[in-house]
């Protein structure tokens, strides 16, 4: 079952006795775990029924014996268990997954890790209840989440803000959802977001960027890559040398895909590169500028680069300078 047909579920008064809810990404367990702790009970209700208990402190034994408890006035008591993967022998909750109480509704956040679904303990979990793992998504995917997050809300967002949060922020999806509701309480339903909006809001410069230092590598615009790798080693704190290097390996690989691509429409660039199909054409200009042999030079500077910033075969070099030579010889 997928994250948002167990939203649509609760929302819906479709409950199911037992979620076990595991995986590195830990945003989609805490939306499903506190959308059942704030709407399955009435204040009321909770008094009596709503228990939390932690993993560290908690034996299976001890949520088997409040998971078998009734209800006191109210159709289900709910348990949750934060922490879980702090319990040692989980499986020991089996007794209970083979006979849950339907009046019993609990919820066990195992993050960070997963168990073995090829396991009869697993298969208890998806039999009896929901078993849902929350997967880390890729930096490819982001974009693509954003939108849809901003959309729920009644929210768009331009191409080029979407790629800035995405290559500022990072994968960290609460961190992300963060940002976004920051930039949703500043301005008025329907609004599309732009790189104004992203910038005034969230302090992201539009103009110095990775996103924009990509183009105009990409580009070989030499003057705005060196102002903008300028910006980065003054501020070196927000610009790591790291991230920047990262997002320049993606950057160079996708080139290289591109250059041994057969089929070259729009569509089938933006699906092997997996980008917006707004942005084809800046990857098109910039596989003319970087033929194939360039841009295998280019990936080992990336990875000299790497090991330099790690302390690797470099002493005093500052990562600002480590920064501005680098952009140096990729663009020479």
């Amino acid at each position: 079952m997928t994250f948002e047909e167990i939203i649509s579920n609760l929302r819906n008064k479709i409950y199911h006795p037992v979620y076990f809810l595991m995986g590195e990404e830990a945003y989609f367990i805490d939306k499903i775990s506190d959308y059942i702790t704030a709407n399955v009970l009435t204040e009321a209700e909770k008094g009596f029924n709503q228990t939390i208990l932690y993993g560290k402190d908690t034996a299976p034994e001890t949520i088997i014996s409040n998971a078998r408890r009734f209800p006191m006035m109210a159709n289900h008591q709910v348990i949750i268990v934060r922490e879980a993967q702090e319990i040692k022998k989980i499986e020991d909750l089996e007794p209970y997954i083979r006979n849950p109480l339907n009046s019993t509704i609990l919820v066990i956040n195992y993050k960070y890790k997963t168990i073995d679904k090829r396991k009869t303990f697993a298969k208890l979990l998806d039999q009896k209840g929901v078993l849902f793992e929350s997967k880390k998504i890729y930096d490819n995917q982001l974009p693509a989440w954003i939108s849809q997050y901003l959309k729920a809300q009644n929210y768009s967002i331009s191409p080029q803000a979407s790629a800035m949060l995405s290559e500022f922020l990072g994968t960290d999806l609460s961190k992300v959802a963060n940002e976004l509701d920051k930039l949703i309480i500043s301005l008025p339903p329907g609004t599309q977001i732009t790189p104004d909006h992203v910038e005034k809001n969230i302090g992201i410069s539009k103009e110095f960027n990775i996103f924009e230092l990509q183009n105009a590598i990409g580009e070989r615009n030499i003057l705005k890559a060196n102002r903008i790798i300028n910006y980065f080693g003054a501020n070196n704190t927000a610009n790591p040398i790291q991230r920047t290097i990262s997002s320049l390996f993606q950057y160079f690989s996708k080139l290289l895909v591109y250059h041994f691509m057969e089929d070259k429409s729009q569509n089938a660039v933006a699906s092997a590169l997996q980008v917006s199909p707004f942005f084809v054409k800046s990857y098109v200009l910039a596989a003319k500028n970087y033929n194939i042999k360039k841009l295998v030079e280019i990936v080992d500077i990336l990875r000299e680069y790497d090991m330099k910033s790690k302390g690797l075969g470099n002493v005093s070099t500052s990562p600002e300078d480590l920064q501005k030579e680098m952009i140096y010889r990729i663009l020479h």
